[in-house]
Parts: C-alpha cells; structure tokens; sequence
C-alpha cells in the first residue's frame, strides 16, 4: 500500500536543481504523451460524480479494456479497505503520474513499474510474493467503476497533483522529501517540493 519515489540526480544548488528537474521534464516527453495530454484535455466532457458508495454501488457495471483493468486491480490490491473517497484518491496518483515526464506513460505501465524485484517496486502489490487473487467481487465491481470514472475524466482534486502515497502504518524515508498535500483515511499523499524562482 506504499508507492515508492523514482530517484532523481540531487545537487546542493536549488537553482541548479530546479534547471536540472525541468531538463529532465523536457528530455523525458515525446511527441506522443504531448499530443495526448493536450487531446486528453480538450476531448474530456466534465464528469458528474458523487465520491460516496451508495452512489457508486448505484451505477451500471462496467467493463473496459487493459489499462481500466490495471487501474481497477490497483485500486482493488491497494486501497479497497479505504473509503470511496479514498480510493478516487489513489486513482488520482496513478493517473497523475501518467501524465508526469518522471514516469511511465500509461496506467498499466506506471502500475508495474519496478515490478520483478521484491519490495523494490512502485505499489507493493505487484512485488510482495502474495497472489493477486480477487475474492472480494462487490468490491472489485466498486474500484472498477471507479476506474472508469477516472479514466473518462472525472475530477482530480483531491491530492493536490499528488504522485506518490503511503499508508499512516508505515514511516519512510523518502516521505521526508516531498511535500504531503493531504490525508484521506489511511493515506498520507505526496508531491515533489515546488520552488519558485526568486528574482
């Protein structure tokens, strides 16, 4: 339940850091992920949601394709013992990293990021040793609906541009880092200091 930081070349000069992280923002975007963040954006209809679970248990049942069924099995493994509120939560830091040059740039692919080496991936899920076996099937159908939601442009406002969480079980390292934008249930969540630029 834990999301991990992507290690970054640390200097001791802000300014040098701040020219260093947006040239590595630029070198990281392709044509590609431009072109979608900007479509993404246009195309989007603003999506009405209430973030309760009568109201999400209340909607139709939904399918999708590959990246819907990552996100849903993320949010199912890692937070389907958190509120609604809670799991829109997460679902924002995953689709918040997609759209960060920092990380990969789909949802299947930010999800299994790291995966293959034990405890050293992005969500402890994909690299803990235990199966992902689904038993909870109301909850399953819960996250998947709101993983569509997410994924059809549903707001994302309640991290504060977070990418990064963990749960108030754990202490880590890297927490100290970043700044924390919010706590929902059992989540603290995370986004990488701002600096503005002094003249």
């Amino acid at each position: 339940m834990t999301t991990q930081p992507v290690s970054a070349g640390a200097t001791t000069d802000p300014v040098q850091e701040v020219i260093a992280f947006e040239g590595e923002q630029v070198a990281a975007l392709d044509g590609q992920k431009i072109k979608d963040l900007f479509t993404r954006k246009k195309n989007v209809k603003p999506v009405q949601i209430e973030r309760s679970r009568a109201w999400v248990d209340a909607q139709p049942s939904v399918k999708g394709d590959e990246q819907w069924a990552c996100l849903a099995q993320a949010l199912y493994f890692e937070a389907r013992g958190e509120s609604v509120r809670g799991q829109f939560a997460v679902a924002e830091v995953i689709l918040n990293r997609v759209d960060s040059a920092k990380f990969p740039n789909t949802p299947c692919k930010v999800i299994h990021q790291g995966t293959g080496r034990k405890f050293a991936c992005q969500f402890t899920f994909t690299c803990d040793g235990h199966p992902e076996t689904i038993r909870e099937q109301a909850a399953y159908a819960r996250v998947g609906k709101i993983a569509k939601m997410m994924l059809d442009g549903a707001p994302r406002d309640l991290t504060d541009n977070a990418t990064y969480y963990h749960t108030k079980a754990v202490n880590p390292r890297w927490a100290r880092t970043f700044a924390r934008t919010t706590t929902i249930g059992v989540h603290h969540f995370y986004r990488p200091h701002v600096r503005v630029s002094q003249n």
